[in-house]
């Protein structure tokens, strides 16, 4: 009963406010799970900026958003009361008044570990952050010093960080895995992601939420690549994922306490992602072990999955769009199952 009065009570308050937005402004930083095109104007192989990315966007083309349709971030902001999305900072869009919604400064195959972006040839997580002081003066041009620092403190800030450093670097990357431990590893970007939460702070940021890792083990494209051994989903990254969760949320806790005013949560997609693959049908799925883009079993970026890979033929069935990434149908399923948190941060 508590938590049917819990989740009556934010699609309540959602609906006092379906005709203005809870927040000023949505921040994002991260990897693909986020990134809204930022990656189409840096040269990297990791884009989306192509068919079949985006055939079910509004616009029915790609925004290089690694989606069939919208992120999870995207339908966050809609419940939020936002009517237009945040722009990709690189972007031409990123100017004049849609600086007042905020700014998208994510990229795919970027991660806590600025040595994992360098591997792709992307944007780390300390040049974003760099973006934003920068943005910070873009706005205070645009609507002064006195509203930017309101719109500032009062934003809501999204990191969506973690699965790029283990599926891109961690796990196949020698120098690291032969010199860490997973534990060892997990630390390293809990300490990153606490600086960063710090240097957010810092420069006025007072309400940010943080994903979890998602179930790893259970992507495709781990499955494909990694799975050989094992029928289901890889147990052993799954269990990393695992734990790094529960440092994450150690690390969150302690911050929110050495940080006041500090609204600070971290949102669990662990569970939802797990539960969607273990029980497709229970959410009106039918395939949640490949892709809907080509095989579906290792097709991501424009160098597998293209116009010539070719789809399944309703992308509503399926938990994954490529090997990795999730469908516009699942962003939704997950989106709804983080309401509750997301009010308990922005209210």
């Amino acid at each position: 009963m508590g938590v049917f009065l819990a989740f009556t009570l934010a699609i309540a308050a959602l609906c006092s406010h379906a005709n203005s937005q809870l927040v000023p402004a949505i921040i994002t930083f991260g990897d693909s799970t986020v990134d809204v095109g930022n990656n189409d104007y840096i040269h990297t192989i990791f884009k989306a900026d192509h068919p079949p990315y985006g055939q079910d966007f509004s616009n029915r083309e790609p925004t290089g958003r690694f989606c069939n349709g919208k992120l999870a971030t995207d339908i966050t902001a809609e419940n939020l009361g936002f009517t237009n999305y945040a722009p990709a900072y690189l972007s031409p869009q990123a100017s004049g008044k849609n600086l007042l919604l905020g700014a998208n400064f994510a990229s795919a195959g970027s991660g806590y570990d600025d040595n994992t972006a360098e591997l792709s040839h992307v944007i780390p997580l300390s040049q974003q952050l760099q973006y934003f002081k920068e943005y910070q003066g873009k706005l205070a041009s645009v609507a002064g010093s006195k509203n930017a620092s309101s719109i500032t403190k009062e934003a809501l800030y999204l990191i969506g960080a973690g699965n790029s450093d283990f599926l891109q670097n961690y796990y196949v990357n020698p120098f690291l895995n032969k010199h860490y431990t997973v534990d060892q590893y997990s630390s390293i970007l809990i300490n990153i992601f606490s600086s960063f939460v710090k240097s957010l702070y810092g420069l006025g940021a007072r309400k940010i939420g943080a994903t979890s890792l998602a179930p790893t083990g259970c992507l495709p494209l781990a499955r494909t690549i990694f799975g050989q051994h094992e029928k289901g989903c890889v147990s052993s990254f799954n269990t990393d994922a695992q734990q790094f969760n529960k440092k994450i949320n150690a690390a969150a806790s302690q911050l929110k306490k050495q940080l006041p005013g500090l609204k600070l949560v971290v949102f669990d997609i662990y569970k939802p992602i797990y539960d969607l693959v273990a029980n497709p049908r229970k959410y009106g799925f039918v395939e949640a072990t490949r892709g809907c883009c080509g095989t579906g079993t290792v097709e991501t970026t424009f160098v597998l999955c293209n116009q010539k890979s070719g789809t399944c033929s309703n992308a509503t069935e399926f938990v994954f769009w490529d090997s990795v990434h999730p469908s516009q149908a699942a962003n939704q399923v997950l989106a709804d199952s983080l309401i509750i948190a997301g009010i308990s941060l922005v209210a």
